[in-house]
């Protein structure tokens, strides 16, 4: 769930004014603005102002208003750069990649032939059992959820062959 801020967090400090950054866009709940290392022409980041470690700990009302950043952003960057598409992307945990620990949302606008190239699909498709067995557990998971006992797991860790 949302903090107010972390002494320590570079997006805090961002989010604070104590760091500087190129902003893009400013709301009372969220900020837009350039990274450091943009990986394309117009890259931008997304961060709530309170403090939010990541996708697992955000909730819906800070969601729904960082998604409601992301949106008008990616707009503004449609009108602005004219890409032929975009890519929003976030990581969560360091398997994902995730270096910032406060949740951002990346919003990378892409062109036919540009130098990231293909993200999706995999160059090896899933099994159809992986493919049940994963969507199964999913599932299950989510019924959980929904019933308020998210505390208990529908399948043991590693059923799902996710390698």
């Amino acid at each position: 769930m949302a903090q107010a801020h972390i002494p320590d967090c570079e997006f805090c400090k961002i989010s604070t004014k104590d760091a500087p950054a190129e902003l893009v866009f400013e709301s009372d709940h969220a900020m837009a603005f350039i990274p450091l290392r943009p990986a394309a022409v117009g890259h931008t980041l997304v961060i709530p102002k309170a403090h939010v470690p990541n996708l697992y700990e955000l909730g819906v009302d800070t969601g729904a208003r960082l998604m409601e950043a992301a949106i008008r952003v990616a707009n503004a960057i449609k009108e602005a750069l004219s890409p032929d598409g975009m890519n929003l992307i976030t990581s969560a945990g360091s398997a994902a990649t995730q270096t910032i620990f406060h949740i951002h949302l990346h919003l990378v606008p892409r062109w036919h032939g540009d130098h990231i190239g293909n993200l999706w699909p995999p160059s090896e498709p899933w099994s159809e059992a992986t493919t049940e067995g994963v969507a199964g557990a999913i599932r299950d998971a989510v019924v959980m959820r929904s019933s308020g006992d998210a505390n208990q797991r529908p399948h043991k860790k590693g059923e799902v062959d996710h390698k």
